[in-house]
C-alpha cells in the first residue's frame, strides 16, 4: 500500500468527519468541494456510538444501528461520497461502542451483519477518486485490526468489492499475501491466525490473480468452506466450471454449511444456463428457509419455468413421513387437492388446517370442509402442540361454517360425529369437548 497516505481521519467532539490530507501534501485536496461538505456535515449517529456507550442489553444498540443505517442511506441517496464517508465512520465507531453488549443471543451480531451488508455497497459504489478510496480502505483496515470481539470481521469478505478496481485490489493483495503464507506455514512458530486472510483471498479474486489464489489455498492447514469458496470463484472465473463444482463438493464436511455450498454450486449452474441441472442437484438444498412455505416460494420464484405442482411433489418426496408439513405451501399455490392429499398422508398441524378452513369457508367451501375434517382427524389421533378445548371447538365451528356455505351441513355433521365417536386415543379429549354438541353423551 502506498505509504504516502494517512491511515485514518480524525473526528471532532461533535462527530464531524475531518479527512486527513495525504502525508506531506500542500494545499487543498483534489475533491475540495466534497471535502468541504464532509468537514461541515454533522452525523446524528456519531454521538450515539461512543466507546463503551451501550450497556449489556442488546435492544438499544440494535435500535441505534438501524437508525444509523437509515441515516447513512438517506444521505447517500443525495450525495454518494458523503454517504460513503458516513458508512466508513460508522464502521470505525461500531465495535468500540458495542464492547459491553451481551452478544450471546446472536441478535446484535445479526444486526451488525445486516448493517455491513447494506453499507458496504454504499462505500463501494461511491464515485471516489483513488486517493480518497485509499484513505477509506486504510481507515477500515485499522478498524478491522482493532475489532477484538469481533463484530466487523465480515467486512474482510467484501474487501475486493471495496477496492472497486483490480489495480487497487492487486496492491492490497501484494500487501497481504506474504502474511497469509506465514499464517498458513507448516513451520512451528510461524503459523497462526491472521485477520486479513479473507481480505487477501477477496482481493486476489478481484484482481483476477486466480492461479495465485489457488496456489495459496493449497497451503491452508485445514479444509474450511469460508476460505475454499474463493477457490470455487477462481476456478469458475477461469472457465473451469466442472472443477469449480467439484472443488465445492470436496469442501463438504461435518462442520461446513451444506446450504452455502449448495447455493454456490446452484449459482454457478444458473449463471452458466444449466437451469435443469441446477434444479435437480441443488434447488432444494440451496433454498431452505425457516418455514416450508418460504422454501416453496423461494424455489418457485427462482425457477419460474417449473410447474409449482412438480416443485411441491419434489419437496414432499424429499421429506418422507413429513408430507403434511407442505400443506400450507400447496394451499398458497392454489393446489387444493394436492394440499389435502399431503395433509392426510402424514400429520399436519391441526391449527394450520383450522385456519385454512376459517379463511376459505366463503371462497372455497368444499376445500374448507375437508381442511377442517382433516384437522379434526389429527386431533382425534392425538396430534397437535399445546392443543386446548378452544382449538377443538374452532376446528368444529369453522368446518360447519364452510358446510353451511356449501349447503352440506347434515352430511358434514354426521361425518364429524362418526369421526369423533371412533376416538380411542388417550383420554378421548376431543370427545369430551364435542360430545354434547354431537350427541355422544359425553360431558364437556
Amino acid at each position: 500500500m502506498n505509504a504516502s497516505y494517512a491511515s485514518s481521519a480524525s473526528t471532532n467532539r461533535e462527530g464531524v468527519v475531518v479527512p486527513l490530507l495525504p502525508v506531506g501534501a500542500v494545499g487543498a485536496p483534489a475533491m475540495d468541494v466534497k471535502m468541504s461538505t464532509e468537514n461541515s456535515y454533522k452525523w446524528e449517529f456519531s454521538a450515539r456510538f461512543r466507546k463503551g456507550c451501550f450497556g449489556w442489553r442488546s435492544d438499544p444498540a440494535i435500535l441505534r444501528i438501524k437508525e444509523a443505517v437509515a441515516e447513512i442511506g438517506k444521505v447517500a441517496r443525495k450525495d454518494q461520497i458523503l454517504g460513503a464517508v458516513g458508512a466508513v465512520l460508522f464502521m470505525e465507531k461500531l465495535s468500540p461502542a458495542l464492547e459491553r453488549v451481551d452478544s450471546s443471543s446472536g441478535a446484535i451480531g445479526t444486526a451488525v451483519n445486516n448493517a455491513i451488508e447494506k453499507l458496504t455497497p454504499v462505500i463501494a459504489k461511491a464515485p471516489a477518486d483513488e486517493k480518497l478510496r485509499h484513505r477509506w480502505l486504510e481507515r477500515l483496515w485499522e478498524a478491522v485490526q482493532e475489532d477484538d470481539i469481533p463484530y466487523i470481521e465480515q467486512l474482510t469478505d467484501q474487501w475486493g468489492d471495496l477496492c472497486v478496481t483490480s489495480q487497487i485490489a492487486s496492491m492490497w493483495a501484494d500487501k497481504l499475501i506474504d502474511t497469509v503464507r506465514m499464517a498458513w506455514s507448516s513451520e512451528p512458530g510461524l503459523h497462526g491466525y491472521f485477520k486479513g486472510t479473507s481480505a487477501c483471498l477477496s482481493v486476489l479474486c478481484k484482481a483476477d490473480r486466480n492461479e495465485e489464489l489457488l496456489e495459496l489455498l493449497k497451503l491452508m492447514p485445514y479444509k474450511t468452506w469460508h476460505y475454499r469458496k474463493w477457490g470455487v470463484k477462481a476456478l469458475y472465473a477461469m472457465g473451469r466450471k466442472d472443477e469449480a463444482l467439484q472443488y465445492a463438493e470436496d469442501s463438504r464436511g461435518k462442520n461446513e454449511s451444506p446450504f452455502e455450498i449448495a447455493r454456490a454450486c446452484e449459482e454457478i449452474l444458473l449463471s452458466d444456463g444449466s437451469v435443469e441441472e441446477a434444479y435437480l442437484r441443488y434447488a432444494i438444498e440451496a433454498n431452505r428457509k425457516t418455514t416450508n412455505l418460504a422454501t416453496f416460494r423461494a424455489i418457485t420464484q427462482k425457477y419460474p419455468n417449473k410447474n409449482p405442482r412438480e416443485i411441491l411433489n419434489d419437496l414432499a418426496a424429499h421429506s418422507p413421513g413429513e408430507e403434511g408439513k407442505w400443506f400450507a405451501a400447496a394451499k398458497s399455490a392454489g393446489l387444493y387437492p394436492e394440499a389435502l392429499e399431503l395433509a392426510s398422508r402424514s400429520p399436519c398441524d391441526p391449527k394450520t388446517l383450522t385456519r385454512a378452513a376459517r379463511d376459505m369457508a366463503e371462497t372455497e367451501p368444499l376445500f374448507a370442509i375437508e381442511a377442517g375434517m382433516t384437522a379434526l382427524k389429527w386431533l382425534v389421533a392425538g396430534y397437535g402442540y399445546d392443543v386446548t378445548g378452544d382449538d377443538v371447538r374452532s376446528a368444529y365451528s369453522n368446518t360447519m361454517k364452510a358446510a353451511e356455505t356449501a349447503r352440506r351441513m347434515p352430511e358434514t355433521f354426521e361425518r364429524i360425529r362418526t369421526l369423533v365417536a371412533g376416538e380411542v386415543y388417550g383420554e378421548r379429549f376431543v370427545s369430551k369437548i364435542l360430545g354434547l354438541t354431537l350427541g355422544l353423551n359425553q360431558r364437556v
